[in-house]
């Protein structure tokens, strides 16, 4: 692992993040999970990374979410049972500084560098949904540097077009981030949001706040524009094909944000596993983790078998 892990000076709004009411909740979804948080100097940027456990490095990126990644810490005590648990802030989200451009070849430059800095081994990559496109195209382009991949709720991996009420209910939230409009905009990522809310109320009361203190955010929301106009564009198959790392897929069955019958379509096209899980919807490592992590569990624990050998990520 490299000595290049040097705190940069950050924006003065990712500051605010960090500070204050925003740093509470941030620690009240975090509280309990074995983790060491850091900011490293990933290809000069400010970039926030959680990290856990020892084993295998499995990586985990967030969806298009304004909190970033601190939204997998309820699997990620469990899978650091097992793994080397990697959870970054994509630029401009979460608690990570913010690019000009947040497109394919900026992600690719800076993934790569983030994964030089904290993988001393060729890790597996779980995406979740708008960077589960951005992942794909990386696959294609970057495989060498990856053992395996989990795309998750992605929209990319098929012709896609968002579905009428979610493109309603994202424009009035962007435009206006209040608590009724984060309401309406959780309510279509889960199938039940009550039930999943009975888990643990107090974590998804925290959830819903940090994930609205972000997104009023200035660069945030510049970020997550980005993040949406690059993450719903269809990655060609003749892309798709070139990803040559073991690659599975894996889907709520009741997504209202990416349909399920598009992930049936790449399965189908592609030879690509399709795991689902039931009685979920758009985040079923929140809604069913159990179900989720079994199914990530056993795919991780057959591909680790098939394989010989784990190399550094800059080989």
């Amino acid at each position: 692992m490299s000595e290049q892990q040097a705190v940069l000076s950050k924006p003065r709004d990712v500051d605010q993040l960090e500070s204050g009411a925003a740093s509470d909740i941030r620690s009240e979804l975090l509280k309990g999970v074995p983790i060491r948080a850091r900011h490293l100097n990933v290809n000069g940027i400010a970039t926030s990374v959680l990290e856990a456990g020892s084993g295998p490095s499995l990586v985990l990126l967030h969806g298009g979410i304004e909190c970033g990644g601190v939204y997998w810490a309820p699997v990620i005590s469990r899978l650091a049972d097992s793994y080397r648990v990697v959870v970054p802030d994509v630029p401009g989200v979460g608690e990570s500084a913010p690019v000009a451009t947040l497109d394919a070849a900026a992600f690719a430059d800076w993934f790569s560098a983030l994964l030089r800095l904290t993988c001393d081994e060729k890790p597996t990559l779980v995406a979740h949904s708008l960077l589960g496109t951005f992942a794909a195209c990386f696959a294609a382009q970057h495989g060498h540097l990856l053992s395996g991949l989990f795309i998750y709720g992605a929209p990319g991996v098929g012709p896609y077009r968002m579905p009428l009420g979610l493109l309603v209910t994202a424009i009035r939230f962007d435009l206006r981030p209040s608590e009724r409009n984060n309401e309406r905009f959780e309510r279509r990522a889960f199938l039940d949001l009550d039930r999943a809310r009975r888990q643990d109320a107090e974590w998804f009361k925290a959830f819903s706040a940090y994930a609205l203190s972000c997104a009023i955010v200035p660069h945030v929301k510049r970020s997550m524009r980005q993040l949406i106009k690059i993450g719903t564009k269809q990655v060609p198959d003749t892309e798709l094909r070139r990803i040559e790392v073991p690659t599975a897929l894996l889907w709520g069955r009741h997504d209202r944000f990416v349909p399920l019958r598009l992930a049936e379509g790449a399965s189908a096209r592609l030879g690509w596993p399709l795991h689902v899980i039931d009685d979920a919807g758009h985040v079923p490592h929140l809604e069913q983790p159990n179900a989720f992590l079994a199914a990530l569990h056993s795919t991780l624990a057959s591909s680790h078998k098939q394989r010989g050998s784990h190399d550094h990520p800059g080989t």
